[in-house]
C-alpha cells in the first residue's frame, strides 16, 4: 500500500498564489506517474497537471502558464506551484500516483489517492 500525505492549501485572494506537496510513504516501489487532481463542487474530478514516467510535466489546458508542478522522486514528492489564482480554481486538490507492479507480461497498475486539500480563491 502507498499513503499520501498532501499539505498546502487554503484560502487566498485572486491573483494571488499557494503550493501545494504530496509525500508518498509506504510500498513506493513502482510509482511512476504522480501528480495532482481537483473537484469543484458538483463537478467531477479533473486532471490538474501530472508528471509522467519520463518526467514530463502535463497540464490542463486552464492552468498552463499558471501553475508549475514538479515531482523528486529520490523524495518521492510532488509538489504544485499554483501562481494567479482565480475563483474557478476553487476545488478539493487531490494527490494523485500510480506504481505499476510486476513483470512486464503481466504488470499490474495501481492507484492511489491523498485525502484531498481545500483550495480557495476569492473574489
Amino acid at each position: 500500500q502507498v499513503q499520501l500525505v498532501e499539505s498546502g492549501g487554503g484560502l487566498v485572494q485572486a491573483g494571488g498564489s499557494l503550493r501545494l506537496s504530496c509525500a508518498a510513504s509506504g510500498r513506493t516501489f513502482g510509482i511512476d506517474r504522480m501528480g495532482w487532481y481537483r473537484q469543484a463542487p458538483g463537478k467531477p474530478r479533473e486532471q490538474v497537471a501530472i508528471v509522467t514516467e519520463d518526467y514530463r510535466p502535463v497540464y490542463t489546458e486552464s492552468v498552463k502558464g499558471r501553475f508549475t508542478i514538479w515531482r523528486e522522486s529520490a523524495k518521492n514528492t510532488v509538489t504544485l506551484q499554483m501562481n494567479t489564482l482565480v475563483p474557478e480554481d476553487t476545488a478539493v486538490y487531490y494527490c494523485y500516483a500510480r506504481a505499476l507492479i510486476g513483470p512486464v507480461e503481466r504488470v499490474n497498475e495501481y492507484e492511489y489517492w491523498g485525502q484531498g486539500t481545500q483550495v480557495t480563491v476569492s473574489s
